[in-house]
Order: C-alpha cells, then structure tokens, then sequence
C-alpha cells in the first residue's frame, strides 16, 4: 500500500511540473508574441539569405543568429508593451537591409558585405547598371520579416494584447534573465569551436565560411569589431603584429637568385596593361567558327604566356588586383587597401621604378576617385594619374560608351598622343593602362559587334521521302544568344578588338620599341557556374543543357569553377624572342618578384616568389583556399582535390596550410598595423641611438 501510494505522489508530482511548466510557457508565450514574431522572423531571413547564396544552413549558424537576435532583442524588455514594436520593427527592418543588401552584393562579387566597405558606396552610382541588371524578386523575400511583423502588431492591437501584457510583465526580470541566456549560449558555442573554426572566424578570411557556420549576424558583429581594428590599431595588437612581421621576415629573407631571366629588361621600358573581366578559358575558345579572342591568341604564342595565372582578390576585386600586383602583399579581409589603408607605407613596383629614373604614371577613363585610386596612387608612387578628366568621355547615349564609359576603342586612342609624348620625352618609363569596356553586366551588346552565337543544323523531322531516305529540315536554336555567356564572349570578343588596334597603333607610334607590354587580367567574369555550364554542355539537338550522364558532359563542380577562375598573364615584347608558355601556377603576389628579377630591382617584403626561381609553386586566396601544381585545397569544406596523379604524403596539406596561414597574418601586419612603416622606424631610432651612445 505505501509503495503504491509513493508512487501515486509521484505521478502526481511529475503533473504537477508538467502543469506548471505548461503554465509559465502559456504565460510567457501570451505575453511575448511580439518578441518571439520578431526573433523567428529574423532567424528565419537569415536562414533563407544563406540558403539562397552559400547553399548551406549549418545548427551552429541557426543557434548563432538566434542568439544575436535574442541578445539584441533583450534590450526591448526595458521598454514599456506599448512601445515595444517601433523597437522590434526597427531591429527587423535593420536584419531585412542586410539580408537584402548581402544578398545582391554576393550576386555581384560572390562575398558578403564588410562594414569597412560602406565608405565606398558612393561608387554604386558608377556601377549601377551592373547592380540593377542583376537584381531579381528573390532579392525582395526578406521583407517577409517586417511584413509579418506589421500583420502581428495589427492583430495584437485589436486583441488588446499590450495592455494586458503592460500588467503583467515584469520587463527588467525578463531583459535580465535572456541577457544572460544569450551570454551563456555565445559562450557555449565559442568554447567548443576548433582552433581552425576560431581563427577563421576572427581573421574573416573566409567570408563564404563564416555565414554559412556562424550566422550572417554573428559574421557582422564580428565584421564590425573587425573594422574598428585599423583605427585602434595603435591601442591593441601591435605587439603581437609587430612579433610576426619580425619574424616572418627573419626567418625567410629575401634572396635574389640568378636565372635566365634575371635582368634581360634592365633599362627596358614597361606597360601594364589591365584587362577588365578577361578570363584564361578565353584563350584559344571558339565558338561556332569564331574566335573570341584572335589577337590575346596571338600575343599568347608570341610572348611569355602564363597559362596558370590566378588574380587573388578579396572584396576590392580591381582595386585587389593593383594591390597585389604593385606591392607583392594580399589584400585587405577587412575593407580594401586602397580605400582602408591607403595611408600606409608600402613597398611597390612603382617606387622601384622611381628609384631607376623611371617615370612612373597610370591610365583609365573612370573617375580618379573610384576605388580611391587618387589617394592610393600617390601612396604606391605613381608621378602622373590621367583618369576620366584627361579624356573625352561621351554621354551614355554615344556608341563610344561601352561598360562603364569611354570605349576602349576611343580610350586607346585618345591616349596615343599622351604615350608618345612620354616615350619621347620621359623615357625610360613605367605605366599602367586600365581597360573599362568589359565590365558586367555586359549589356551593351549592340556596340560590340555582329556576332551571332546562334546554332543552325540540318536536324531529322521523323519522316521519309518516298525512298526512305529520312526528310531534315534546318533548324536553328540560340545556343549563347541572350544568355549572359554570350554577352560576355561578346564583350570580351570586343576588348580583344581594341587591344588589337591599341597593339597596331604602338607600332605605328613607335612605342613598342624597346619596350616591354605585361598584360594581365584583373580578376573573373563573375558569370556564375550556370553560365559556364551553358558554354561547355549545350546540347543543340535538345536545346538544354546535357545531363550529367552524358559521357561528353563536363562537370562544373565547386572545384572546377574556383580553378576556372584564373586569367591569362603574357610578357610580350616587340621582337618576340620570348615565345613560351608556363604552365606553373603563379598568383598575382608573383608579379612583383618576377619583374623585378627582370628588370633587376631590389625588394624586401613581397611575400610571392620569381615564377623562374627554384621556389615550390604557391598560390594562396584572401579566403584561405591554397592552389599548387599538386593540389587545390578549399577552406570552406577543408577539404582538397589532386591535380596530378601522384600522391602527396600526410602532412603536405598541413604544411601549406601553415605557409598560407603565415603569409595572411604577415600580410595584415603590414596592411592594418602599417609595419613597414613603424619597423623601418624603430630601426632607425635605434640607429641614432647608438650613434648617440
């Protein structure tokens, strides 16, 4: 019987719980609709911005969101019921800004916002087309957020829910109980992340991994305290910047090796030539008997033609890209140098030009200040910058405004009489020319030109004739026609044209003599896997791309796409002695140490290598992914793909992952903590010291 009733007692002990958990859930829930609309709806968008970009929703980046919002949302506790939704509203507007403005900068440059990139807004205006050509109704489902907010409010008003819950609620208990909820989850979830999971998370090398595994909230909190490093860079970090910078450069000197190559330009003069969106898969394509571009085909076979060259660029793509190439450095994972950082002290290419006697100057027909290129270019050296103000630029309207402006064709030449007039009176010199005709979203395609990527084939119609013969009829089906690949083969079929006529007008001026021509592109195409799927596996017999099946189908799979990324690099020189193609892998940071073992001059800090030198072949991205002649390894999935048959042994991963792991935080010390600067100075401060002593 005592058994039984102990029993009894605790049954009814267990409902008792139960009864008061459902009770003060009841109660919570009847007095916290608002709140709880508002964090659901929130988590809810950033669920569905990572879905529709990354492609992945990790727990982890659920739980990261949810105790963003929460911990933020606490702070509405403190106000009075009814005056809570103008808060939660704000907030949820706030989130739905952000998904939406992420959402349309990754279609544009396949990153997420930083907040040390909101001064570089302005430049929006220059790129609109670009913007507005890609944006889509999808952009637009995160107003779900604040609209399913308003029909809350509504329906609580009516039910006269904020009076009862003024009555009942007790705001400063409730803001202090979820306080520390919030605290205790972020703690929690900080505590079990793995030392590679922390550092990626703190460096926001890797912007694509971040938001998928910690929320876009969690990304722009951290983002946010990111930005503010420069400007209290002084107050903290230095030390430790200061420790690995010394380091870095104590243990790996550099040591100037001697090799074919080494001083054959020596006194030469030199042009860069920076071509907008030009990809390598370019070279030598054809497409339905027309070649996209016969004159970069050209200079590819009667140059040096780097096959394997890859831009490494971060937010500031162009900007990126004269950023590596001047200075040997990667660029910024927070902000871009050349609007971040542009008051830095950096070793460049153009300085070491100045130090020869060169007479150093870039060229492009956009406005000096985009990208902040007035102020940057100052910074690296250049002498002379003619930008937009030095060019006729026409209206929109005009056929000579192709892209974002002046045509290639006409920026050519209008910029012969400033050439000549520098190889005739300022030589020996160094300049950079920067395209601006193949830039997304590649709309102009009724100024670049007749051609036609249309398909017509004879095709069998299922009949016979009266000898059995089967009756075809000719079809023909797009193929490329307004597809976004075939404005772009369009374009740069366009910008080939005009690189051409450049090339004859510099030989009927004269500059190519005794002159060296570096062509490079500045980045891809950002055209998207669908594009090059559309390029590569196009069935015209079905019209539609071929199913993953067919034998001939050519899989686009993260991999390929990342390594479809790279762009052609050619060193052409008048008297073609220099026919060869290097097949090694080079990033842009190899540009500085190749040219100067060229041109014979002298660096210090450049964290790339001479391409001819006897060094292991390294590319290593912004966003941790490490590309050599062995493997490509992908930060966002840690995971890799041989590109040769033969194996690698245990630990080779792990060692180009220290070697890309150093050179990012060498590379940030110089950028954020302006060591060169600071270290040059130390030196000689102790310098006089010793004098002095």
């Amino acid at each position: 019987m005592l058994k039984n009733n102990k029993v009894l007692n605790f049954k009814l002990n267990v409902k008792r719980i139960i009864s008061k958990i459902l009770r003060s859930f009841h109660k919570y829930f009847c007095t916290n609709i608002l709140f709880l609309t508002y964090v659901i709806t929130s988590i809810l968008i950033s669920f569905l911005l990572r879905y529709f970009t990354v492609g992945v929703s990790e727990v982890k980046a659920l739980i990261c969101d949810a105790a963003i919002v929460i911990l933020l949302g606490s702070f509405g506790y403190l106000i009075k019921p009814k005056h809570q939704f103008k808060y939660f509203f704000a907030l949820s507007i706030f989130y739905t800004f952000l998904c939406i403005i992420n959402h349309i900068y990754y279609t544009f440059y396949m990153s997420f916002v930083s907040v040390s990139l909101l001064s570089t807004l302005s430049m929006l205006g220059d790129v609109a087309d670009s913007v507005t050509n890609k944006l889509e109704a999808i952009y637009f489902i995160y107003l779900l957020a604040p609209f399913i907010m308003l029909i809350v409010h509504h329906f609580l008003k009516k039910k006269n829910y904020y009076y009862e819950a003024g009555r009942r609620e007790k705001g400063k208990r409730r803001f202090v109980f979820t306080l520390i909820t919030c605290f205790t989850v972020i703690v929690f979830i900080l505590s079990t992340l793995s030392s590679s999971e922390a550092s990626r998370l703190v460096k926001q090398w890797m912007r694509d991994y971040n938001v998928s595994r910690f929320g876009l909230y969690m990304y722009t909190f951290n983002d946010l305290v990111q930005s503010l490093e420069p400007s209290m860079s002084t107050l903290f970090g230095y030390d430790k910047a200061a420790k690995v910078f010394r380091d870095f450069y104590n243990e790996n000197e550099v040591v100037k090796e001697s090799n074919a190559y080494t001083n054959i330009f020596e006194g030469k003069n030199v042009i860069f030539i920076h071509a907008e969106s030009i990809q390598n898969f370019l070279i030598d394509l054809d497409v339905n008997g027309i070649e996209i571009t016969p004159n970069l085909n050209r200079l590819s076979k009667e140059g040096l033609y780097f096959s394997s060259f890859y831009p490494q660029i971060s937010v500031g793509t162009s900007s990126d890209t004269e950023f590596t190439l001047s200075t040997g450095l990667l660029p910024s994972s927070t902000g871009t140098a050349f609007v971040s950082f542009s008051n830095r002290k950096y070793e460049s290419l153009q300085n070491m030009f100045n130090s020869k006697g060169y007479y150093t100057f870039s060229m492009h027909a956009n406005a000096a200040t985009f990208w902040n290129r007035k102020a940057m270019y100052k910074t690296l050296g250049y002498q002379d910058f003619f930008a937009k103000d030095s060019f006729k630029v026409p209206s929109e309207e005009d056929p000579e405004y192709i892209g974002l402006g002046l045509s290639d064709k006409s920026f050519f030449n209008q910029a012969m009489p400033i050439l000549s007039d520098i190889k005739n009176n300022k030589a020996p010199f160094m300049g950079t020319v920067i395209t601006l005709s193949n830039h997304s979203p590649f709309n102009s395609i009724d100024k670049y030109g007749d051609l036609d990527f249309s398909i017509t084939f004879m095709k069998d119609t299922g009949e016979f004739d009266e000898y059995g013969n089967p009756i075809q009829e000719e079809v023909t089906v797009p193929y490329l026609e307004n597809t976004q690949m075939g404005n772009y083969l369009k374009s740069a079929h366009y910008a080939d044209e005009a690189l051409g006529e450049f090339f004859n007008l510099v030989h009927e001026n004269g500059i190519d003599e005794n002159t060296v021509f570096i062509i490079y592109g500045d980045h891809e195409s950002k055209i998207g896997k669908k594009n090059l799927n559309l390029l590569y596996n196009y069935d015209p017999l079905t019209d539609q791309v071929k199913s993953s099946e067919d034998p001939t189908y050519v899989s686009i799979d993260s991999y390929k796409y990342e390594l479809l990324k790279n762009t052609p690099l050619i060193i052409w020189t008048s008297d073609k002695k220099l026919q060869k193609e290097v097949t090694d892998v080079m990033g842009m940071w190899d540009v500085l140490p190749t040219v100067a073992n060229m041109f014979n001059l002298d660096y210090n800090y450049a964290l790339g290598h001479d391409i001819f030198s006897n060094n292991e072949k390294i590319v290593v991205f912004p966003n941790g992914n490490i590309l050599t002649n062995k493997v490509f390894y992908s930060s966002l999935n840690d995971s890799y793909i041989l590109l040769k048959d033969e194996p690698i042994d245990g630990d080779y991963i792990s060692r180009i992952k220290e070697y890309a792991d150093k050179r990012l935080e060498v590379s940030k010390s110089i950028i954020v903590h302006d060591m060169i600067k600071n270290e040059e100075d130390n030196l000689e401060r102790m310098k006089e010291n010793e004098k002095g002593n």
